[in-house]
């Protein structure tokens, strides 16, 4: 995947001989540890898929992927500076950085805005389950505990009214399987769509998708207006109709520890190997730098601010 230009290995040449490397702090550190989330999720393959990018671009450079909970996590990880990059949804950023949720925190900020992730209620497609409100008294998986895939379980139970629902928390891997086997009856999943987890339960097993729409939806995009309507196209994991339902926009984030060299090549890297991420990733991965900047309410990176005043972006000029 090594398709770096000229220009580019000149400009990384330049880095280096200011700061001992494109990707190297000040200190001389060699290593980036980026946050994902469990394997078989968005997160993991686009972390596994952009280190990939990052390292044939400086072979140098030491990228290690760490597998986790997910966005909460990740936040938490950034805020002690244990992990340089990671990704979060836009709702759990802004909660943390603003200190709405259940812990304020600091010391991360934004790269870019990458793509919306849909909410996705999967059941078996014999299970005879048609909607939410159906999944009372049913064993039900909301994501990993402190996942956004968790908060957003909850409050769609919530704004459905739906209780007494046995919910679990498993990671999607284990709540395809346990779905697949009856020992569940649906599971949560907040990640881009398609995605290869639910498109294995889909081969296995058969699935639909629950709805999320009407005035459910009007409730939570009221009550939380970082939720975005999206719809899951028909033919998506062999479903005969269009599924209406809520998104969130997936955020690359980077601690504010990293550097502004750091965080301004990260970001050049991101927008040069667009092309190269759509290609590998199992979404339908399509960003600019308009798109990427659109509706994040927290702080950008120092170095992700000089990227994108470089490529003359109004709101970012001095």
């Amino acid at each position: 995947m090594k398709v770096c230009s000229r220009k580019k290995l000149l400009a990384l040449a330049l880095c280096a001989v200011l700061c001992l490397g494109a990707l190297t702090g000040c200190s001389g550190s060699r290593d980036l540890k980026i946050g994902s989330a469990g394997i078989g999720g968005t997160y993991h393959a686009f972390a596994t898929v952009f280190a990939s990018i990052l390292t044939d671009d400086d072979e140098n450079l030491k990228v290690e992927v760490l597998t986790t909970a997910g966005s909460a996590e990740n936040l938490k990880l950034l805020s002690k500076g244990e992990i340089q990059l990671a990704l979060a949804q836009a709702d759990l950023a802004d909660a943390a950085f603003n200190g709405t949720g259940t812990e304020k925190l600091s010391g991360f900020s934004a790269i870019a805005s990458l793509y919306t992730e849909a909410c996705q209620i999967v059941v078996r497609a014999d299970s005879g389950i048609a909607a939410v409100p159906d999944l009372a008294g049913k064993k039900v998986s909301i994501g990993e505990e402190g996942s956004g895939t968790e908060q957003n379980a909850k409050q769609i139970l919530e704004a459905y009214g739906v209780s007494g629902a046995d919910v679990l928390n498993y990671d999607y891997t284990t709540a395809s399987q346990k779905l697949t086997s009856g020992e569940i009856d649906a599971f949560f999943c907040t990640i881009g769509a398609p995605n290869t987890v639910v498109e294995e339960t889909a081969k296995n097993v058969g699935i639909q998708l629950l709805p999320i729409d009407g005035a459910a939806a009007d409730k939570l995009i009221t009550a939380d207006p970082f939720y975005i309507k999206t719809t899951i196209p028909a033919g998506t994991y062999g479903l005969t109709e269009a599924v209406e339902t809520l998104g969130v926009r997936a955020l690359l984030l980077a601690s504010d520890k990293l550097s502004k060299v750091q965080a301004q090549t990260v970001a050049s890297t991101l927008f040069e190997h667009t092309a190269d991420l759509h290609l590998t990733l199992p979404i339908d991965f399509v960003l600019n730098e308009d798109l990427a900047t659109a509706g994040i309410t927290i702080p950008f990176h120092e170095g992700a601010k000089a990227y994108y005043q470089s490529k003359g972006l109004p709101q970012f000029k001095d």
